[in-house]
């Protein structure tokens, strides 16, 4: 235990250590960061004004977008602090604050997109019960649900994760404090119960994903029972921008963690991870509103709110 007191901070990996390509990374990061806000904001924005979007599947799409602003506040600013100021550590405060993040933000947009999929069923295979099941009390309480068991489960992941004996080093293979990288520098056995928490994570990821295939089928077997072609493509078409997220979110999220760790750092690991924590809160925003009439009819109001007062 003595060996884990001494540890005050720990090394990130940085993309490079010529100056000019620090600052090239420093660049890029803050406009993906800045597309982030401004995308998530603005749903945010046009669902909070908009009264006519005040419903549960508008309700749960402004919760993901709160989700994903924070997902990638974790992250990326420090990266971008660090290749600005040609340093690479980060305090063992700092690291235990982006690990507990970082599980609680997941956590909280994999339940949230589990919670949309159940919204979607109750309204497309129980339309007419749909007012009565999925009622704003109920939305607040499956919302609020998710967030204490998510906020739990983040609580035990993190303390077990910084319970270990770091034995090797200091160095963090990753551009920010992931849990596998982390495990790497654990003397050998300390980590063993924390394999129990991660095996545990992953029943839980397991039966979400299996809850989601369900109600997917579901959904999709009263879609083709509808007789007209129209009424089909519509009613489908609500559905797809949530299958896109869900797809993207756990091929990116999967391929990252499921893939072997390599013992010396890689830029294929540094790509992956920048795909699984940038990707989806720069996407989600974009994929949501590109079909969908009534985001688009609020984002028009909304951005053009100021000229039409001029006028």
């Amino acid at each position: 235990m003595s060996n884990q007191t001494t540890v005050t901070e720990f090394l990130l990996l940085g993309f490079s250590d010529v100056r000019e390509l620090q600052i090239l990374h420093f660049m890029v990061f803050l406009v993906l960061y800045l597309a982030a806000l401004t995308g998530n904001l603005l749903i945010i924005i046009a669902i909070a004004l908009d009264h006519h979007l005040h419903t549960p599947m508008y309700f749960f799409l402004m919760s993901l977008s709160i989700l994903d602003l924070g997902s990638i506040s974790v992250t990326i600013p420090k990266s971008m602090a660090n290749s600005l100021m040609n340093t690479r550590s980060i305090s063992y405060a700092g690291c235990v604050t982006q690990v507990f993040f970082l599980i609680f933000f997941a956590g909280a947009n994999f339940a949230l997109l589990t919670i949309m999929a159940y919204d979607r069923y109750v309204a497309i295979c129980k339309p007419l019960n749909y007012k009565t099941i999925v009622n704003r009390t109920a939305c607040v309480q499956m919302a609020a649900s998710a967030g204490i068991s998510v906020i739990l489960y983040s609580s035990l992941h993190t303390g077990n994760t910084f319970l270990i004996t770091f034995c090797g080093g200091n160095m963090v293979d990753q551009f920010f404090c992931e849990i596998p990288q982390l495990l790497k520098l654990a003397c050998s056995n300390s980590y063993l119960s924390e394999v129990g928490v991660i095996e545990f994570g992953v029943c839980l990821t397991l039966s979400c994903f299996v809850f989601i295939i369900v109600t997917y089928v579901q959904i999709f077997t009263t879609v083709l029972r509808i007789p007209s072609e129209q009424g089909r493509h519509k009613t489908f078409s609500t559905c797809l921008p949530h299958l896109i997220v869900i797809s993207m979110f756990l091929s990116t999220v999967v391929f990252a963690h499921m893939k072997p760790i390599s013992s010396s750092p890689s830029a294929l690991d540094l790509v992956v991870a920048v795909l699984y924590s940038v990707l989806p809160p720069v996407m989600n925003p974009i994929i949501y509103s590109i079909r969908n009439k009534e985001i688009k009819a609020s984002l028009r109001k909304l951005t053009g709110w100021r000229l039409f007062n001029k006028n």
